[in-house]
């Protein structure tokens, strides 16, 4: 059976938000695991859904992925700037690893952020261990950005957000 990447449908929010936590969890990337408050924002799937575009990858009715598609900014946007999309949240369950659904997801919203009007960028952040997601993005064309590093949370100095861009034409 192929993948197909669609939108979100509200039935599949608690299988998206628990897919989204138990692979933040599972590979680590939670620094106060169950008590990290960035899995509830993983798991508040209608939250990310009402203010951005939420696309899953699914085999026939099973989901395996997700991410979230900020194609304006807006509250879901870390680092966008004008004229920038952004990708956050991208998400595999662990038994569909490594059959393509990540990088369909992530091709869908290079696609997403092209057809819009004025966009020249679309953008990401990750965190330094997510070797894999690296080569995915830079697969795809995306190049490192280590101008726009940020920590979310400046009280800690060890959290260093590592971002990516892909250029479409030149900014306005």
């Amino acid at each position: 059976m192929d993948i197909v990447i669609r939108p979100a449908r509200p039935e599949e929010y608690p299988v998206i938000g628990e897919i989204a936590a138990r692979a933040y969890l599972g590979d680590g990337l939670l620094d106060f695991g169950e008590s990290d408050a960035y899995l509830g924002r993983l798991r508040d799937v209608a939250g990310r859904a009402a203010v951005a575009e939420v696309l899953v990858a699914a085999e026939g009715d099973r989901v395996l992925g997700s991410v979230t598609f900020a194609a304006d900014g807006g509250p879901m946007a870390d680092s966008a700037r004008d004229g920038e999309a952004e990708i956050r949240m991208l998400a595999v369950a662990r038994e569909a690893r490594g059959r393509g659904a990540g990088e369909a997801l992530v091709r869908a919203c290079v696609a997403r952020a092209r057809a819009l009007e004025g966009c020249a960028r679309l953008v990401l952040s990750t965190q330094r261990t997510m070797h894999s997601a690296h080569r995915l993005y830079e697969r795809v064309g995306f190049t490192r950005t280590p101008d726009r590093d940020w920590n979310p949370l400046p009280e800690l100095d060890d959290i260093r957000l590592l971002t990516y861009e892909l250029t479409f034409r030149h900014a306005p």
